[in-house]
């Protein structure tokens, strides 16, 4: 038997994240804090004050992605200025105070602190939302297989099923920093005979995943029987 381009064994999964997923660079940036006051508790400490900026232009950068799109390029490369301008200009006005002197001494007086608890339950906090988004991910996805489009849904694993044959996919990017994060990104999925299309937002991955449906569906297999 001779096969040429055979198909995956197995379905593509795809899951539709909630956008929380994207705050993990925070929470990892929590846990680095915690560690880091848990080593140093003085919260009197430049050490302490400096650890608390790094977790709010984290945080607050992560709220940015959330709050915003970034289609493209030119807006992700428009933001990455503004940032460098505004955290430059913290930075000199910090070092150098007699520059402005009324805005160097605002600056200089915003002195953000907080202890490892802060840190530590802000991390739990997250850590236990993740883990509810996983299992509740195990209740309700998606498998595209050779012949068929599968949604498994519901606490009994409720199915239903589309025809796969001529399936059309459209993907888009509609957010440079999450597509950076996760490689996430929106497919649209279009079964022949059904008027309305699965949208599917935030796959993580979503380059790899198309690429193994498009080679799935369409893979060709030629079988050949030998002559006893």
């Amino acid at each position: 038997m001779t096969k040429l381009e055979p198909a995956p064994p197995n379905g593509v999964i795809l899951i539709s994240y909630p956008k929380i997923v994207f705050m993990w660079p925070s929470w990892v940036a929590a846990m680095i804090c915690w560690f880091c006051m848990w080593m140093k508790p003085d919260l009197t400490s430049a050490f302490a004050h400096n650890i608390c900026w790094v977790f709010m232009i984290t945080f607050t950068l992560n709220l940015i992605v959330l709050a915003f799109d970034f289609p493209r390029t030119t807006s992700f490369l428009l933001f990455a200025i503004i940032s460098t301008v505004v955290l430059g200009a913290v930075l000199i006005f910090k070092q150098m105070p007699d520059l402005v002197p009324a805005l160097g001494d605002f600056i200089r007086s915003i002195r953000p602190v907080a202890n490892a608890t802060f840190y530590f339950l802000y991390s739990i906090v997250f850590l236990v939302i993740y883990i509810f988004v996983w299992i509740m991910s195990r209740f309700d996805y998606w498998e595209v297989r050779p012949n068929e489009l599968l949604h498994h849904h519901g606490m009994l694993s409720d199915l239903e099923r589309f025809s796969a044959p001529h399936l059309r996919i459209d993907k888009e990017i509609n957010d440079i920093f999450e597509y950076l994060l996760l490689g996430s990104g929106r497919l649209i999925l279009q079964p022949s005979g059904e008027k309305r299309a699965i949208i599917l937002d935030n796959v993580f991955f979503i380059s790899s995943k198309e690429k193994k449906i498009t080679k799935l569906l369409g893979a060709l297999q030629v079988q050949v029987r030998e002559s006893s």
